[in-house]
């Protein structure tokens, strides 16, 4: 069976995830247009809020591209990306301040994150192998074989899942963090939330494409038993 009931919110999930992936460049796009009143950098706003919170070690360095900003927990850095590390839009000390709410979630052990660093090494393992497990299984039609992969998928869907909380805090934290600095003004605001909202969509997003299709892998294993 190559087509199933589920596959009707897989595709509504999909679209949903390629809006959300023109609506975080469209806002990044026309914030990044739109100058802050403190006229800080995003490196800038990133320093700022990490010393305030006492973490000098970790450090604010600029990588290449568009949107690959993100912060190492291994390394200890936060990495912005050109257009936000030099930028002073309302776009750029968005994006900074979210990475440096990951180095705070980091510093103060943040439940969901630190979950999330357990499951990393195990989902990078899993990952690679559970689509050939699972699409294995359905076209030899061997239950066993889509079984497994259903318990491999399972360690990719709860990572999704998991990131969920740890990116809406960490953005929860930028908002907060840049009022409390005065790095953004009360009329600001709504250009930060636009930015960091289209964002979080895609997390969204993905973690309900993965959970419908594991779902939908459940069901069909189900039926599969039911049947012999």
């Amino acid at each position: 069976m190559f087509f199933h009931p589920m596959d009707f919110l897989i595709f509504a999930a999909l679209g949903l995830s390629i809006w959300a992936q023109f609506k975080v460049k469209g806002n990044f796009k026309k914030w990044s247009e739109v100058a802050t009143s403190s006229q800080k950098t995003g490196a800038e706003v990133a320093r700022h809020i990490l010393d305030q919170n006492g973490l000098y070690q970790v450090k604010v360095e600029a990588v290449r591209g568009t949107l690959t900003d993100h912060y190492d927990p291994i390394s200890r850095a936060v990495r912005l990306s050109e257009p936000v590390y030099f930028g002073h839009s309302i776009a750029s000390v968005s994006v900074a301040a979210h990475e440096v709410g990951h180095a705070i979630q980091h510093q103060k052990s943040y439940g969901a994150l630190v979950l999330r660093h357990k499951f990393f090494p195990i989902v990078n393992l899993t990952s690679g192998i559970a689509p050939f497990l699972l699409i294995g299984g359905l076209l030899l039609n061997q239950l066993n074989l889509i079984g497994l992969g259903i318990i491999l998928f399972s360690f990719a869907v709860a990572f999704q899942l998991i990131t969920l909380p740890v990116e809406f805090n960490a953005s929860s934290r930028a908002k907060k963090l840049m009022v409390a600095e005065g790095i953004i003004r009360n009329n600001e605001e709504h250009g930060v939330n636009k930015v960091l909202g289209a964002a979080a969509l895609t997390y969204v997003a993905g973690a309900l494409m993965a959970l419908f299709e594991l779902i939908k892998f459940v069901m069909i294993f189900i039926q599969g038993n039911s049947e012999e």
